[in-house]
């Protein structure tokens, strides 16, 4: 008998709103990490920043989203896109402390993101995530912070890493939107666990991985396009700021 998933079996539609995640070791290691984040800030805004971002997370693991992702893989691709194009990028840009530094640090963790995604959306590891609350939370971890250090990069990057933050944020918008189209136009489902547990919801586990892929593919590449938008802002408007002077 295999274990039960990390947020539980998987709900039915009537059961859904009952389903939060009472995890008191989750729910206390969001509230200390929320707390100390505020702690290290002293402007205003990023302190608003910093609780919309820890709130949007605990949003993404606490909600009954949780265990309807055990049952949907659009579900579970909403958690994530909430954690790494939402909750990631209000923390990022809380985030205390200097610039990012070299084209480096913004080259590793443009990879290390990649790989994170790609790992955990990939058949085995995904479905791993299911039967051992340790992979679950690797997976959670890794891309979370994998998310956050991206955007670190991409919204605190130095004038002179410009071109570099504009060629590592359309290559992960291009990346995203390649795992979603595939995830997409998949002729058949990719996930042995959403085999019996689609149906409940009126879906079958394809259109699921179809539905999933597109949560993934739209909102991946509007957002990071925003983040090359946002770049360019900055490059004219420092272009302007030097013909003025």
């Amino acid at each position: 008998m295999r274990p039960a998933p990390y947020c539980g079996t998987p709900p039915l539609p009537a059961e859904l709103w009952t389903r939060f995640n009472l995890d008191p070791v989750l729910i206390v290691i969001l509230i200390l990490a929320c707390v100390a984040h505020l702690w290290l800030l002293h402007d205003g805004r990023k302190r608003l920043a910093a609780g919309a971002g820890w709130l949007i997370a605990a949003v993404a693991l606490v909600s009954p989203l949780c265990a309807l992702s055990v049952s949907l893989f659009a579900a579970r691709v909403s958690q994530h896109m909430l954690l790494i194009l939402v909750a990631a990028p209000f923390l990022a840009w809380a985030m205390p402390g200097r610039r990012a530094g070299s084209g480096f640090e913004l080259w590793t963790s443009a990879m290390l993101f990649f790989l994170a995604l790609w790992f955990w959306h990939m058949p085995t590891p995904y479905d791993a995530t299911f039967t051992s609350v340790g992979i679950y939370w690797s997976m959670h971890i890794s891309l979370f912070g994998a998310a956050i250090w991206l955007w670190k990069c991409l919204l605190h990057h130095a004038p002179e890493q410009t071109i570099g933050t504009l060629a590592a944020g359309a290559a992960t918008s291009v990346q995203m939107g390649l795992l979603g189209a595939v995830l997409t136009f998949a002729e058949h489902p990719l996930f042995a666990w959403h085999l019996t547990t689609t149906w409940p919801w009126g879906l079958t586990p394809l259109q699921d991985q179809q539905l999933g892929g597109v949560v993934m593919w739209v909102p991946g590449i509007a957002f990071f396009l925003w983040a090359i938008g946002r770049t360019l802002t900055r490059l004219f408007e420092a272009l302007e700021g030097a013909r003025a002077a």
